[in-house]
């Protein structure tokens, strides 16, 4: 671990618009420098991409840009940035995406000059390496088409750099399915790191040589389908709570290889990683719900400083096209932040309390969001000798809390869900802090067809 003490080492200092170290965009955006500022997610209907289609697929984001901007004109917007999550097809075809990216920027510049209006695109391509199988990290014909995208994306105007990158999880899928902690660390914390280290060391080297900046990765596919199930009740909110924890170890690496933040929207655990590093961070609640169903809807604006909805797709409602329906709905809850900025310090915390207070004792994952809970457990985090010592010093700092707020009748749980808390601490203290021994250990439970130990440098 890079990082031995904390950015943010008081809870009242960790809320929303300010970071320790904030990002200021090609166009004049600072993100974190007081200012939240949407951040719009968004794609398509269900469509077939390809050759014939794609006139109409880059119309429909030209038009969403468009109308977002000028729905932002209308509500006197400070600034607005455009997450464009590619599709598969448009990986696998960089051009698509390229071409996509052309197009937004040409709207995002034309209101930048004309109006004076500040936005700037995100770029996260999706990770195609899964589609191999097993996954081929290193060595997936996939990773070339990803890694131009990237490159040829940022000259066409994508000026940060993101990904929800997916090492390891050929592992761990299984070991959530069966709440499997020790595999579910493997996964993370030994395979997920590795892979991170190597993917951001070469996004980090594009956004450098083109002026761009490497915004961060999120463990969207790992925390977030821990989340998704538990709301689906196949697996105990409690462990999907300590699944998160232990994503931060293995989403910081981006940090520690050169990303600047703000990191990728659906990362939850962007408040760990604000508390350690001081960067600025992308987080999503209520407005997401076109995407997921989630227990985080208020406390996950406590810290944020791009307020994002996850990704709408691009069909009409009643208002107008759902882009710009969401648009309007994350710009009125920016300007409650940006009120309370104005307001000064004491005014941020009144409105941080509601958020947080609202949530944080209805869910065990709401409540290591909470900012003093957070500093808690990160503080637990940088102590780690390495990564995954970190995640399971976290882990079990996180469960300590959690049994603590529940045996004072403070956060909602039940018998079922009591249940895993000595499980998961028996489990986790059997963890070796070495990360050989661990290997050496999970050589002998894991099914050698699962996954390619040499495309994790194993």
């Amino acid at each position: 671990m890079k990082y031995n003490s904390l950015a943010i080492n008081q809870a009242a200092d960790l809320y929303f618009g300010t970071a320790r170290y904030p990002v200021t965009t090609r166009r004049g955006l600072v993100i974190g420098g007081g200012n939240v500022y949407p951040e719009l997610n968004f794609t398509l209907p269900p469509m077939h991409i390809n050759d014939e289609t794609f006139p109409d697929i880059k119309n429909q984001y030209r038009e969403i840009v468009r109308s977002a901007l000028q729905r932002g004109l209308e509500l006197y917007s400070e600034g607005i940035v455009f997450e464009f999550e590619t599709l598969i097809e448009m990986t696998k075809n960089p051009s698509y995406g390229i071409d996509i990216v052309k197009v937004m920027n040409e709207e995002c510049e034309n209101y930048f000059v004309k109006h004076g209006l500040k936005s700037e695109i995100r770029l996260t391509p999706n990770d195609l390496r899964e589609f191999d199988r097993p996954p081929r990290q290193r060595t997936s014909r996939y990773l070339e088409p990803m890694l131009e995208l990237f490159e040829e994306g940022a000259k066409a105007g994508g000026d940060l750099l993101s990904i929800e990158s997916t090492g390891g999880k050929e592992v761990f899928d299984d070991a959530l399915m069966h709440c499997n902690i020790r595999q579910v660390a493997f996964a993370l914390n030994v395979l997920g790191v590795r892979d991170m280290k190597m993917l951001w060391n070469k996004i980090v080297k594009i956004a450098d040589s083109q002026g761009k900046i490497a915004g961060g990765d999120t463990a969207c596919g790992f925390g977030n389908t821990a989340m998704v199930l538990a709301e689906k009740k196949y697996i105990p909110r409690i462990f999907a709570a300590i699944v998160r924890i232990m994503t931060v170890s293995r989403t910081i690496v981006a940090i520690e290889e050169g990303a600047k933040g703000p990191d990728k929207d659906c990362g939850y655990e962007g408040v760990f990683l604000k508390a350690i590093t001081g960067t600025p961070i992308s987080m999503e609640g209520k407005t997401a719900a076109c995407a997921h169903l989630s227990p985080l809807g208020n406390i996950a604006g406590a810290c944020a400083d791009l307020w994002s909805n996850e990704s709408v797709q691009n069909i009409k409602l009643l208002a107008d096209m759902a882009p710009t329906v969401y648009f309007e709905q994350l710009t009125y809850d920016t300007r409650l932040f940006n009120q309370a900025v104005m307001s000064g310090k004491n005014d941020i915390l009144n409105l941080q309390r509601y958020m947080v207070q609202s949530d944080m004792y209805l869910d065990p994952q709401a409540f290591i969001l909470a900012p003093e809970n957070a500093i808690s457990i990160s503080s637990e985090i940088v102590k780690g000798r390495n990564h995954l010592d970190a995640a399971i010093k976290g882990a079990l700092k996180g469960l300590s809390l959690i049994e603590e707020a529940i045996l004072e009748g403070r956060l909602k749980s039940s018998e079922m869900e009591d249940a895993y808390i000595p499980l998961l601490k028996d489990e986790l203290s059997s963890i070796p802090a070495s990360e050989d021994e661990f290997i050496a250990e999970m050589d002998g439970e894991l099914d050698d067809n699962k996954y390619l130990r040499e495309e994790y440098g194993l």
